[in-house]
């Protein structure tokens, strides 16, 4: 019967020593998992670093459709964003060319006032930069309503653009509309010609 305790009694020790080896093996395991969690939200609680910088051209193809995504909002702070302060427009109508942008927004809010909303496609986008220049060509389409019937031009549009502070400017707009040969718009409904906004 001693024997039997002795065998037991030993049995028990190799089982205390085999529990404290594996928790001796174990225990780093998952500190060092646990360290790996903590060392994760330590990362992700950092500032991710900064994306890298977009190719000039896709910036100001990017900046283009912010800046006509303002202008069919009638969003006029969204759309300075893009523009220089003493930018100039030249538009397809007979007129003098705007100079500074605040000379030109009672012309761009007025001529909206008169289409309720608006639509404006772009295509034929073309972009050249050169140093801290670039300009950008691109064709349009103008759908609207004016008089409560529907409203549609065509034109096209040349931005001239200089980068200031990491940021392109638009400097010169010249926007011009094409004049279709038969007018898709009785005379009585159509707007005074460059009546329509200048995209």
């Amino acid at each position: 019967m001693s024997r039997r305790f002795e065998g037991f009694a030993y049995m028990r020790g190799f089982i205390w020593c085999l529990a404290a080896v594996l928790i001796l093996v174990i225990s780093p395991s998952v500190s060092a998992q646990k360290n790996k969690k903590n060392k994760n939200a330590d990362t992700s609680s950092q500032p991710a670093a900064p994306a890298p910088a977009l190719p000039d051209t896709q910036e100001l193809e990017e900046d283009i459709g912010q800046m006509l995504a303002g202008f069919q909002l009638g969003d006029v702070e969204m759309m300075h964003k893009y523009y220089a302060d003493n930018v100039t427009f030249v538009s397809g109508a007979y007129e003098p060319p705007l100079i500074g942008w605040q000379n030109y927004v009672p012309v761009y809010q007025r001529e909206r006032s008169s289409f309720p909303a608006m639509q404006l496609n772009r295509k034929n986008t073309l972009i050249f930069t050169h140093g801290d220049v670039a300009w950008a060509m691109y064709q349009w389409e103008f759908d609207s309503t004016y008089n409560g019937q529907p409203y549609s031009v065509r034109g096209q549009t040349t931005l001239i653009f200089n980068k200031v502070g990491g940021n392109w400017l638009i400097v010169h707009n010249h926007t011009s509309e094409v004049i279709p040969t038969a007018s898709p718009v009785p005379p009585q409904q159509a707007p005074p010609a460059g009546n329509a906004p200048r995209p």
